[in-house]
């Protein structure tokens, strides 16, 4: 069972009255504003079977969440034929919190998300392309926004223990406390995985929140804090792997790793009437890493290695409010809504070369503040029983404040965008929505390369970047559920970028990409075949190419081209119920003339479990359960081991899933 506040409307879901909805899933038809959008329930999420919490975030159709190093990293992602790298272009919030990070130490988009805690997630929304005008930077392939619960239908007590050093205890529960609920959820957890230099990743993590009133008419205020520390074995060269020299789960350079902390306050107030919605949030988070990594081990230091530090700290401070009005235009339904979203990054990092974590030389170290303020206004009219708009507008502005240790690489940068979206919805007939989405979107660029003018490494004049990049996307679908207990969507879609500049932490150099075009067809299916037994079937595929013609070629390299998933969930057998997902995640280009690529990789996870009682229940989770011998990633690059030629090799780099393991659950509730 799921609370929700929503209601049909003129151009989509509006937050009005206190509903509660029976099931696993939500009617999107009506109430969608385009096939590539949805809601995933709580019973939904509590169905699936996740091996890091990132994972969770897979319920979004076609989203691949992968990893290439330690546990305590941000995940790679993969949607609509992007290698999304940490986060780029996939605009990810926990309850209203931006997770992306902006001009990070190691990535563009940087999103951690090893503070979620699943068990206090009531629900995901996601949406792709840039059609919607409440969503500015990193939302043009997606957004995801996963929501927490303000209260708890009772405590939960549970314990995990499985394989590789698996352990996990959670703590959680939200008494009456004077007018309110006061909820508090403690977690800890280590991992060591199944590789040769144990990960020995050992994070806790708290939330403690006091909320009053409901999802409609309330306000919460909430405490977060996570720390971390682990080791990393990153990806390694294929090579070493097929001589012998080496095991798939070995590594190089034993000291890889790192140690991240988070700390955030947060506050929410929402208000509704009649024909009006107000929702405010505000929140203070500061956030810290410390990351040493060593991709091409002894190719530019035969002596020391490769290994170097990408420190980052920085202190995040963001206000979001939207009004939603209803109002008779000529006698049709309509709604509008305006929104202002500011934020403003305080931030300190870093590329430094090390050896065993100690500082060797420094490349660069920089003082950023970056700000911006967007303002947006949708309006949503049905103009017959058949027909409905969404039409909106968004404007971005930013200010980039770069302080570095070379003075050349010093400035300040302004830079706007103005986003037009527009949204046709067709129907319903017997059950069936026809959608047609145009739009603009952007994504900032790291401050640091929208400034420089030498290249910290060799001292060479480069040139400084445009700090706002354009996408643009059309996209057409149809969602139907025409047949009892299933819901089907299809959506065909074109998203263009102006350019796909990335500032590589990794050199602490910007690269200038080439303009780029990605089509695909995505299609979505759930089925409540009984109230036993739900399936989640999706496909998607995708053309990813440079737009401009290069000796090198036009592939995009890393660009996901298809991805399948399957996923059976059996409840109220008894005291019995399980799950099973199967996911495919197809062969990519490597290199831009296609001539080395990936492979395909294919994972099987389960979960059986069995109520003891109405307040206990154990379960036993199965992770690879073919033990397939598969990537979950690729790369290809220069790299040199100990005894190779100066130059080094050109080769693939992987980093394997990981092997079939097994973990067992009890848990309990008060």
């Amino acid at each position: 069972m799921l609370a929700l506040a929503g209601v049909a409307r003129a151009g989509g879901e509006q937050a009005l009255e206190k509903v509660t909805v029976i099931g696993s899933t939500t009617q999107q038809v009506g109430v969608a504003d385009a096939a590539s959008v949805g809601t995933v329930t709580q019973k939904q999420l509590e169905a699936r079977t996740v091996y890091r919490p990132g994972e969770l975030l897979e319920a979004t159709p076609g989203l691949v969440v992968s990893q290439h190093s330690g546990e305590g990293k941000a995940n790679q992602f993969y949607l609509r034929g992007f290698n999304l790298d940490h986060g780029t272009d996939l605009r990810t919030s926990v309850d209203g919190m931006l997770v992306n990070q902006r001009s990070h130490g190691h990535g563009q988009g940087w999103t951690d998300l090893n503070f979620l805690i699943p068990e206090l997630a009531t629900g995901l929304r996601y949406k792709k392309g840039p059609y919607d005008a409440s969503e500015g930077d990193f939302a043009s392939a997606g957004a995801v926004a996963v929501t927490y619960a303000d209260a708890l239908p009772s405590g939960i007590a549970s314990i995990g223990l499985g394989e590789n050093g698996y352990r996990r205890a959670l703590l959680a529960d939200s008494p009456a406390f004077a007018a309110g609920k006061l909820l508090y959820a403690l977690e800890a957890l280590h991992n060591d995985g199944p590789f040769i230099h144990p990960d020995n990743y050992r994070k806790v993590n708290g939330v403690l929140r006091y909320s009053q009133g409901d999802t409609a008419n309330g306000w919460n205020l909430t405490g977060m804090a996570y720390s971390a520390k682990w080791n990393a074995t990153d990806q390694v060269p294929k090579r070493a792997v097929d001589s012998g020299r080496l095991n798939r789960f070995d590594l190089i350079d034993p000291t890889d790793g790192g140690r991240a902390h988070r700390y955030s306050l947060s506050g929410a107030w929402r208000r509704t009437g009649d024909t009006t919605s107000t929702e405010i949030n505000a929140y203070l988070a500061h956030w810290k890493l410390d990351l040493f990594s060593n991709f091409t081990y002894f190719l530019d230091n035969p002596v020391d290695g490769d290994q170097f530090a990408q420190p980052d700290r920085r202190t995040m401070t963001a206000l979001n409010a939207k009004h939603t009005w209803q109002a008779a235009w000529f006698g049709l339904d309509s709604e509008n809504e305006v929104g202002l979203q500011i934020q403003s990054d305080n931030i300190f990092n870093g590329l430094l070369n090390t050896r065993a974590r100690q500082t060797l030389s420094v490349t660069r170290r920089d003082h950023i503040v970056e700000s911006s303020v967007g303002a947006y206004l949708q309006n949503a009219t049905r103009w017959a029983k058949w027909f409905r708009t969404v039409v909106g507008v968004r404007a971005d502005t930013y200010r980039f404040d770069v302080r570095s240790d070379r003075a050349e690489n010093s400035g300040t940068t302004d830079a706007s965008k103005l986003s037009p979206k527009l949204n046709l919805i067709f129907g319903p007939w017997d059950k069936t929505e026809l959608y047609a989405n145009a739009g603009t979107g952007f994504h900032s660029n790291d401050a640091r390369g929208t400034v420089i003018k030498v290249d910290p490494n060799s001292g060479d004049a480069v040139d400084p970047v445009t700090p706002l990049v354009r996408s643009k996307g059309i996209e057409l679908g149809a969602r139907t559920s025409l047949i009892a207990g299933l819901q089907t969507s299809l959506s065909v879609y074109r998203l263009d970028f102006d350019s796909e500049l990335v500032f590589v932490g990794d050199a602490g150099t910007t690269q200038a990409g080439r303009p780029s075009r990605r089509t695909g067809v995505e299609l979505a299916n759930y089925y409540r075949l009984s109230d036993w037994l739900t399936v989640d079937a999706d496909v998607a595929f995708a053309r990813a190419r440079l737009r401009d013609a290069a000796p090198e070629g036009t592939r995009i390299p890393g660009a996901v081209e298809g991805v399948a998933s399957v996923a059976l969930a059996l409840d109220n057998l008894g005291p019995w119920f399980g799950a099973v997902q199967a996911r495919y995640f197809g062969p990519r280009p490597l290199i831009e003339d296609n001539s080395v690529r990936s492979k395909s990789t294919a994972t099987l996870n389960g979960r059986i479990g069995y109520k003891i009682s109405p307040k206990l229940q154990v379960e036993l989770e199965g992770f690879n359960l073919t033990n397939r011998q598969a990537s979950a990633i690729d790369y290809y690059y220069t790299s040199r081991l100990p005894g190779e030629a100066a130059e080094g090799v050109a080769d693939l780099h992987f980093h394997p899933i990981e092997s079939r393991s097994f973990r067992a659950t009890l848990v309990a509730r008060f």
